[in-house]
């Protein structure tokens, strides 16, 4: 228990900062999301079709980006997340943007959630469960939805070497808990555990290559292109699991376990 309560205290403070600070290195990190409109398109297009009109929650939402662009579409958002600067973060840019009255940011620990049993319809899971314990975070996520309900993920996949050679070289990014946990088969499998049906799509490979060329008139054809690659390529069993990212959705969530 102590372990895990530090770990959960590095977390919030490495989180905190890292949203304090806004550091150059963080920024620059950011020319690989250029590249990421193919997934970031799926999922945005699948929240606002099972979520508009429903209860949703941005599960370890951050600074709340997911949250805001939906809220921005006219739906309404939970977002919780356990580092308390981001959440101050997302509740501004909020307001900023106008859409307070459809957003709620509470300081919330996703591994022991609040919220009573079956309380949503909808879940938004971005880039989160490598920084839990992903089997206590399973069991929350299927304990509060509902059973009809559905969760849409994104993780980032364990096996390109050159992907997990640039997470152990750039450590002000992220914990040690962090590099260490990046999702394999192994946590992607583990889902049945607690859901009756998962289904996944693997994204960005090759598309890393335009990143190059982003400020220039050639980025969009290159990327266009790769992502015609990539569509090809990552279906091949093995290869697709060289991916940068996997998105997966979980449904018929089993109480209980």
């Amino acid at each position: 228990m102590e372990k895990m309560e530090a770990r959960k205290k590095r977390e919030v403070e490495f989180h905190d900062r890292l949203s304090r600070e806004e550091s150059q290195l963080l920024t620059s990190n950011r020319k690989f999301y250029f590249i990421t409109r193919k997934s970031e398109d799926l999922k945005l297009k699948f929240a606002i079709r099972w979520g508009r009109g429903k209860k949703i929650l941005d599960y370890c939402c951050g600074e709340g980006e997911t949250s805001l662009k939906l809220a921005q579409k006219g739906l309404k958002v939970i977002g919780i997340d356990i580092s308390p600067e981001p959440i101050k973060k997302a509740k501004e840019e909020a307001l900023r943007r106008g859409v307070q009255e459809l957003t709620s940011f509470l300081v919330m620990d996703g591994e022991n959630m609040e919220f009573e049993d079956n309380s949503f319809d909808l879940i938004t899971c971005f880039g989160v469960l490598h920084h839990l314990d992903i089997e206590k975070a399973y069991s929350e996520l299927a304990r509060v939805l509902k059973p009809s309900g559905k969760i849409i993920c994104t993780e980032p996949i364990v096996y390109n070497p050159v992907f997990q050679l640039y997470r152990k070289r750039t450590p002000q990014l992220r914990t040690e808990w962090e590099v260490e946990h990046i999702s394999g088969r192994k946590e992607i499998k583990l889902a049945e555990k607690y859901f009756g049906k998962l289904e996944k799509k693997f994204f960005h490979l090759f598309t890393l290559l335009a990143i190059p060329f982003r400020d220039t008139f050639l980025f969009k054809p290159i990327l266009r292109f790769l992502e015609i690659v990539d569509s090809a390529i990552l279906t091949i069993p093995g290869i697709k699991w060289l991916a940068w990212q996997i998105v997966f959705i979980l449904s018929s969530p089993k109480k209980g376990k």
